[in-house]
């Protein structure tokens, strides 16, 4: 194949006169000239010239304040507001390193995050910039997008001279994980995976100019990035940023004429607790894309709404993927690409494929359950950044392992068990927590539930599930009881020793549910009803 390199977009043009982009920047740059609506906000809009001007006039002052003999690292500690938008369009366009600052992180742990990730600058804004008052953060300068001396700084900035050209492998953000199972560690993602993403789903869902891409999820995750951002970009389409609300939901789909969103982790459940209206399906949206929704919510929700709903399994590392594809039964995540496999941690050989038992259940949990790993390396994975021991971790004996337990059945279908840390030895056999909240979900009383380990009186562990009720239902012990006993694949041992029945779980801000606080309060966490089971009866305590 013949073809040339464009000296200043760095473009690839092939011999047919195609051009195709290899990273952020190139993409940046062809849509900077488009006067489509590129942002929505609050009643106002930017097209995609205003934006990215926007943009390069940022990009263009903080390279100009930069120290040349540091990395340099831009930390946002933004909300989802236009704001945000301009500054990963800016890191893009100056051909820096973006930082994503988890919003919900606090003191010392925050200012961890920043170092961690060698920011020389962290942008905030007045909602937010208290969070850094009183953090030792030793040669970081912080700016408020809202302030005088921010604005002074933008007017004095010149043309965009960007800090560099980057190639696809490059570093285009740092996206800290979500820490579900110990500190977050900062995701290296490559320009590359962020197009790629972007372009594989904008063009599976025939996305245009024409279409509005609601970004609720937060943007300093992958999800939202690669999930959301990234397809507007790759589009052409409108942004409507929005904090995630469940009773704002319906009314930003209508206002902002959304036809695709992104989801991560609960937020279907969070929007279907509330009651249904006549009118639901009365709305703009096509498609929602995203992670970890149960087969229960995927289907009330595209029934309710009128829209397509697209489920897949995905992390911040990009180093596993699994696809949803026709005929997937219920339950399963998909089937993975080449080299995905599920192996034992110890032996290191690949686990037995699934047996179930003639109610549906697993009868060889012990040896069809393992890791999910990528055989064939670290995928996407660039490694975390400024942590060698945690990405060696990742990546022993060659392959990527994800910290996700799965199992696989005879089709190659693929099912979650849990994290490695849901491993439960209840009354001597071993089981996992997915299987179980699989079950329980199918109960209509329930939106979300977490099943967890808690300590046996005597040795092992025992069955605990905490229970978020739908808006306006009831459950009782008696009703519990019953829908248990006609679950034909669920084990007798499997049946929770204790159940909390609260309003809220506590979660991550990209609405994962944070498990490890909920093993920590043990089988007495304060507050909400909780029961305890003896034999096959419950009882308040």
């Amino acid at each position: 194949m013949t073809g040339r390199v464009d000296k200043y977009t760095n473009l690839y043009t092939d011999a047919k006169g195609g051009r195709v982009a290899e990273t952020v920047q190139q993409l940046l740059r062809e849509r900077h000239g488009d006067d489509g609506i590129a942002v929505t906000y609050e009643g106002q809009t930017w097209t995609w010239r205003e934006h990215l001007d926007d943009a390069a006039t940022q990009a263009a002052a903080l390279i100009a304040i930069a120290d040349p003999d540091r990395p340099l690292h831009v930390g946002t500690l933004l909300g989802n507001t236009p704001d945000m938008l301009t500054a990963m369009a800016a890191a893009g366009l100056g051909g820096y390193v973006l930082c994503g600052l988890n919003n919900t992180r606090r003191g010392p742990a925050l200012a961890r995050d920043v170092l961690r990730a060698d920011c020389q600058v962290v942008l905030t804004d007045d909602q937010h910039s208290e969070l850094l008052d009183g953090l030792d953060l030793p040669g970081v300068r912080v700016l408020v997008v809202d302030s005088a001396e921010y604005k002074k700084l933008l007017a004095g900035a010149g043309e965009l001279t960007p800090h560099r050209q980057p190639s696809p492998t490059d570093t285009f953000m740092l996206i800290y994980t979500s820490g579900t199972s110990g500190d977050p560690k900062a995701v290296q993602v490559m320009h590359a995976m962020v197009l790629l993403a972007g372009a594989a789903l904008a063009d599976r869902y025939q996305l245009t100019p024409a279409d509005v891409c609601y970004l609720s999820m937060p943007l300093f995750h992958s999800n939202a990035v690669l999930a959301g951002w990234s397809v507007a970009l790759n589009a052409g389409a409108a942004m409507a940023p929005a904090h995630f609300s469940a009773s704002r939901f319906l009314d930003d789909v209508r206002r902002y004429g959304v036809t695709y969103m992104n989801y991560v982790g609960k937020p279907l459940a969070y929007i279907l607790a509330a009651p249904e209206r006549p009118d639901d399906a009365d709305n703009p949206l096509r498609v929602a894309f995203g992670n970890e929704a149960t087969d229960r919510d995927i289907a009330e929700f595209a029934r309710r709404f009128g829209c397509q709903v697209w489920d897949g399994f995905g992390s911040t590392e990009n180093a596993v993927t699994v696809t949803r594809e026709d005929g997937c039964p219920p339950g399963s995540i998909g089937k993975g690409f080449p080299g995905v496999a599920i192996y034992d941690p110890e032996t290191l050989t690949e686990c037995a494929v699934v047996q179930f038992d003639e109610h549906g259940a697993l009868s060889n949990p012990d040896d069809a359950i393992g890791e999910l790993v990528n055989t064939q390396g670290a995928g996407m994975f660039a490694g975390y950044y400024n942590d060698p021991g945690a990405t060696d971790e990742r990546m022993r004996h060659g392959m990527f392992w994800t910290g996700d337990l799965a199992y696989r059945d005879g089709g190659g279908w693929i099912y979650l068990a849990g994290r490695t840390a849901d491993w439960m030895r209840v009354d001597g056999e071993n089981m996992t927590a997915a299987p179980i909240e699989r079950i329980l979900v199918r109960l209509p009383a329930i939106s979300t539930v977490a099943v967890y380990p808690v300590p046996d009186d005597h040795v092992g562990d025992q069955v605990m599930a905490a229970i978020v009720l739908q808006d306006g239902a009831t459950l009782t012990p008696e009703q519990f009881t019953e829908f248990l006993a006609a679950q034909p694949d669920l084990s007798p041992k499997a049946w929770p020793r204790h159940v909390w029945i609260t309003e809220q779980l506590p979660a991550t801000a990209t609405n994962k549910i944070l498990k490890r606080e909920l093993v920590a309060m043990g089988a007495t966490p304060p507050g909400g009803v909780r029961w305890r089971r003896d034999g096959r009866v419950y009882r308040r305590e």
